[in-house]
């Protein structure tokens, strides 16, 4: 059972969806799994399509009026419902195809409950709308706090670079105050959206459109905001509609060099 400062049954469905997923991913692991080509060298496997199959019954279940955006299976429910769970099975596919252990489970409610699953480390981190916390087994749920300690930062240098020329990751990272200050990590999933949560992470730098409802990044974001990070898009605006990409840190202090390096290259 969830203990009582997450008590929302919302937080407990994430929870219980997202650890069932990487149950599943983690049993999958290591097999040899047939590519479900996507288009444009995106691609699926066997575990991203079961993963998502058992989520999706954890939220029938419990949840079985809700819609779902799944990133396998599509859209399941009306596109306007006004409680829409987005689920991305297995994030970090082409780590895990290759045998990289770096890939994360994500569930979360439309601006509500949301829960990011590590399923080779064992922890969950997860949020209930307001406070943000890990879990692990056989441990007390703790506090998730950010912290720019690190000096990590990750940068997501997957393609595609709607905002080049006028911003790309790649200059980032050779901006001469950047290497001053952080260190530049490259993990390709979203879990380095968590350890931005949970103080292992500096702050997370990617490109995009409007990713506050996206299934890759919606669970993260919201466990960012509970726990206090500074949340915008690239160009310091509010994500939303009209957003562009993410700039995720664990301070106004990081967040604030990191846009003065974006404007500069600009």
């Amino acid at each position: 059972m969830i203990n009582s400062y997450a008590s929302s049954d919302d937080a407990a469905i994430a929870i219980a969806g997202a650890r069932a997923g990487a149950d599943v991913v983690r049993k999958r692991y290591g097999q040899r799994l047939n590519r479900i080509d996507k288009g444009a060298g995106d691609f699926a496997t066997a575990a991203d399509v079961e993963a998502e199959k058992t989520i999706l019954g954890v939220i029938r279940a419990t949840r079985p009026d809700d819609a779902v955006l799944g990133e396998e299976g599509g859209q399941q429910g009306a596109v306007d419902a006004e409680r829409q769970w987005l689920v991305d099975p297995l994030c970090g596919t082409l780590n895990y195809a290759v045998g990289n252990m770096l890939v994360a489970v994500n569930v979360a409610l439309r601006d509500g409950a949301a829960a990011v699953a590590d399923p080779f480390s064992g922890e969950v981190f997860f949020t209930d709308g307001e406070s943000a916390w890990v879990r692990r087994d056989g441990a007390d749920d703790e506090l998730l706090t950010p912290s720019p300690d690190t000096r990590l930062v990750d940068v997501n240098l997957d393609p595609p670079f709607p905002s080049a020329p006028g911003f790309r990751a790649v200059d980032l990272l050779a901006h001469p105050e950047f290497v001053e200050v952080f260190r530049p990590r490259v993990v390709s999933t979203t879990l380095a959206l968590a350890w931005v949560a949970a103080g292992k992470r500096a702050a997370y730098v990617t490109d995009g459109g409007d990713l506050s409802r996206s299934v890759h990044f919606a669970a993260g974001i919201a466990l960012c905001r509970a726990a206090g990070c500074a949340v915008t898009g690239i160009d310091g605006a509010p994500i939303g509609e009209a957003g562009r990409g993410l700039v995720v840190a664990a301070d106004d202090e990081t967040h604030g060099l990191l846009m003065s390096m974006t404007r500069s290259r600009s």
